[in-house]
């Protein structure tokens, strides 16, 4: 991914809220699945890290990217935002240049 193009999906994640709080129980494979689910929906989710919960937000979102297997776009504060191409192409909304 390029500068530009995650220059454009930081922009396009302002405007979206969270769909996901991770809290105290941390990640599991339910939750793993979930966030795929989401992506082949969405494309570019945000997910928030609450407070209580004890891992570190930017491993999280780098463990969360691979088994995803989604882009990483960036971590503010416990904000992760992540990026996946839906694989079917009529589901696609977001296009890379």
């Amino acid at each position: 991914m390029t500068s530009k193009q995650r220059a454009y999906l930081k922009g396009l994640a302002m405007n979206i809220d969270p769909i996901f709080n991770i809290g105290k129980s941390a990640l599991s494979e339910e939750w793993i699945e979930a966030i795929k689910e989401a992506l082949e929906a969405r494309e570019l989710i945000k997910i928030g890290v609450l407070k209580n919960c004890p891992e570190d937000p930017k491993e999280m979102a780098v463990y969360i990217a691979a088994h995803t297997r989604s882009e990483l776009v960036q971590v503010i504060g416990k904000k992760i935002v992540l990026y996946k191409q839906a694989d079917n192409q009529e589901k696609r909304k977001i296009v890379l240049k």
